[in-house]
């Protein structure tokens, strides 16, 4: 039997029926590679059990101050009052900015970007397509994205009360892949063919641009604890720092940090 001290070593927690349990919560936009990580993590360790939860950035860096999880997820940087957690860049992703691929727009300044999300650009055809409303996209208060979003693009402009809200990057995609006159913005490691990434101010959103910083939307992801990582925790870790794991990671459309 597994006792509570050689659990606290471990630096997750006990399932009563499987084993360790480690959990990690917070960014939707981190969540669906981590879970690929960590189902791969788990076939190489037996009664270990890699919880991954999503949440938002916010809801997972105050998971890990109040330790409910063991590991936080943010995809934006941390903030001047939470700079007392430990934190590790585990990749680099963009903020694609996405339509649907029927849409004739194909490159946006952040000028014409901000004015769209604060309601000021209404119509497609103030930016040379068609006389039809522009259905813009947001995601919820407390999402990293969300925050990344209007650090970088809205610069204090609130987005406007007119805005269609969703909870994860995956919902935003699926409405821009079936609406043509709809824009969201959303990870840059899950766009697909459904969906159409537009320039901002003639950079296009690929690997390299991200990767040398000049695709303007660009984003650490982050790994966030309350202490320095030790036992179970810390072995994940460096497995997703590792060779194999930033591998997987760039495998599924983001940026290595190596």
């Amino acid at each position: 039997m597994i006792s509570f001290f050689f659990i606290a070593l471990l630096g997750c927690r006990l399932s009563t029926k499987e084993g360790v349990v480690c959990t990690i919560a917070g960014s939707t936009s981190i969540q669906p590679f981590v879970e690929k990580l960590a189902e791969i993590y788990m076939e190489h360790h037996r009664g270990v059990i890699i919880n991954v939860q999503g949440g938002g950035s916010t809801a997972g860096i105050r998971s890990v101050r109040g330790d409910v999880a063991d590991i936080g997820t943010s995809s934006r940087e941390l903030r001047k009052e939470e700079k007392d957690l430990k934190e590790i860049v585990i990749a680099w992703d963009g903020i694609a900015i996405i339509v649907h691929p029927d849409n004739k727009v194909k490159d946006l300044s952040l000028s014409q970007l901000r004015d769209i999300f604060a309601g000021r650009i209404r119509h497609w055809s103030e930016l040379g397509w068609s006389h039809r409303r522009i259905h813009f996209v947001t995601r919820e208060e407390g999402s990293g994205t969300r925050n990344a979003f209007e650090d970088m693009v809205m610069h204090n402009v609130p987005i406007s009360d007119e805005a269609l809200v969703e909870d994860s990057n995956g919902s935003v995609r699926e409405i821009v892949a079936h609406d043509p006159h709809a824009i969201g913005y959303i990870s840059y490691g899950i766009v697909d063919q459904r969906v159409k990434a537009l320039r901002i101010d003639g950079i296009e959103p690929n690997l390299r641009t991200i990767k040398e910083k000049r695709y303007k939307l660009t984003r650490p992801f982050l790994f966030v604890t309350k202490v320095a990582p030790h036992g179970l925790a810390k072995d994940f870790i460096e497995f997703v720092l590792s060779p194999e794991g930033q591998k997987i990671l760039e495998r599924e459309g983001l940026i290595g940090i190596r």
